[in-house]
């Protein structure tokens, strides 16, 4: 079975910058499941996994524009006292917020100085290219629900609700 729309790949993977260094991988951990074609992972990522068969092991860079996008503005400063006191904030940590018009959008925090947290709507990786090294493991044929949902659940998957 091929990776294609529809269909929920299983993949290893190590992710590098262009320094080498490593970012993130799937080594000593279960396979990263999605469902391809619903934009679960990176753009030019799945764009390289289109057609692929189980065993296949390839490496690709994925540029900024494909990836977690080009860097946008500056982080903001907002007061700590603007958040609940029972949330620790952490550097690096995602929040989300509402526009006025009733958009979530996520932020990340990006700095905690005294009093200000510096947040920023720049992805920790954007404007960096990411180097995968990629090898599929499984596919298979999503279930309805997952189609619905837009993501796999089940054993190669999470469940919710």
């Amino acid at each position: 079975m091929r990776v294609e729309n529809g269909k929920v790949a299983s993949i290893h993977y190590t992710l590098k910058n262009d320094a080498g260094e490593v970012l993130d991988s799937s080594e000593g951990r279960e396979p990263l499941a999605y469902l391809h074609g619903a934009g679960n992972i990176v753009p030019g990522l799945e764009r390289e996994l289109e057609g692929k068969d189980v065993g296949h092991s390839f490496d690709v860079r994925v540029d900024p524009e494909d990836g977690y996008g080009v860097r946008r503005g500056d982080a903001q400063a907002v007061e700590r006292s603007a958040f609940p006191e029972n949330v620790d904030l952490e550097t690096g940590m995602m929040i989300q917020a509402q526009t006025e018009q009733g958009e979530i959008i996520p932020l990340w925090i990006v700095r905690i100085e005294d009093e200000t947290v510096w947040l920023d709507q720049n992805h920790p990786l954007a404007g960096v290219a990411l180097n995968f090294a990629v090898e599929v493991v499984a596919v298979r044929d999503a279930t309805d629900e997952e189609l619905d949902h837009g993501h796999p659940h089940g054993p190669d998957g999470h469940h919710h609700h």
